[in-house]
C-alpha cells in the first residue's frame, strides 16, 4: 500500500495584496503628479520624492491614506491578532520613481513594523520579488534543483497591477528587477509603520509603553 506524505507548511510569511477598487480619483492623481513635480532625488536604480511624508495633513491623499489605514488593521488582526490594542499607524509614506531599465536593490526597511506599496502606475510584466529570510540556513548543501516550488525557491515574485496595494513585514527582504519589457515608469508609493500600546508586562519587568 502506496503511503503518502503529507508536506504542511509551518511558520510561514503573511503577503496580503488587495485591489483598492475604484482606483484613483483626478484629484489624487494630480496630487501625486505635483508631488513628483516638486522634487525627486535619485537613488541606485531609481528615484524618491524629497517629500517622504506624503500622507501627512494632505486632504488630497486622505482617501487613499485611509484605505492604506483599514488593510494595515485587518492585516494586524489576521495575521498577528494581539490581545491588547494596539494602533499601528503609518510613519513616512513618498513616493517612487522607475524608469524603464531601472531597478531597485534588496533592500527591507528599518524602523518600521510592517511595510506596503501602493501601485499608481505598472509597467509591462511589472513584478516585486522577495527574498527567504532563511536562505543562508537552509543552503547548507550546494545542491542544484529540478524545478522550483513554494519549498525550494530563494526567491518568490508577485505581479504588480494599477491601484494594487501589497502589505508585508518590514524586514523581509525585497527587490524590482531591472524590466526589459518597460517602456514607461513605474510610479509606486511605499509606506512604513510603527505603533502605539502596551507591550510586556510590569510585573515580569519587560513593560514598555509606546505613545
Amino acid at each position: 500500500m502506496k503511503q503518502e506524505c503529507e508536506l504542511v507548511g509551518i511558520f510561514p510569511t503573511a503577503v496580503c495584496i488587495v485591489k483598492r477598487d475604484p482606483g484613483l480619483d483626478s484629484i489624487e492623481k494630480k496630487e501625486i503628479e505635483n508631488i513628483i513635480e516638486e522634487g525627486m532625488y535619485k537613488n541606485e536604480g531609481n528615484y524618491t520624492s524629497n517629500n517622504t511624508y506624503i500622507f501627512n495633513n494632505n486632504d488630497n491623499l486622505k482617501n487613499l491614506k485611509q484605505f492604506c489605514e483599514q488593510q494595515l488593521k485587518i492585516y494586524v488582526k489576521e495575521v498577528l491578532d494581539p490581545k491588547a490594542e494596539l494602533d499601528f499607524y503609518i510613519t513616512q509614506a513618498w513616493i517612487n520613481v522607475t524608469k524603464p531599465g531601472g531597478f531597485h536593490h534588496d533592500h527591507y526597511h528599518p524602523n518600521s513594523s510592517i511595510s506596503g506599496v501602493f501601485y499608481v502606475a505598472t509597467e509591462e510584466d511589472d513584478k516585486i520579488t522577495f527574498g527567504d529570510p532563511n536562505l543562508r540556513i537552509k543552503q547548507k548543501m550546494d545542491m542544484a534543483v529540478q524545478e522550483f516550488n513554494m519549498w525550494n525557491s530563494p526567491t518568490w515574485f508577485f505581479e504588480t497591477n494599477n491601484s494594487e496595494l501589497i502589505l508585508f513585514p518590514s524586514w523581509l527582504e525585497h527587490r524590482v528587477m531591472p524590466n526589459k519589457e518597460a517602456t514607461t515608469d513605474r510610479i509606486s508609493i511605499s509606506f512604513n509603520t510603527f505603533v502605539r500600546g502596551s507591550f510586556g508586562s510590569q510585573i515580569a519587568l519587560t513593560e514598555l509603553i509606546l505613545k
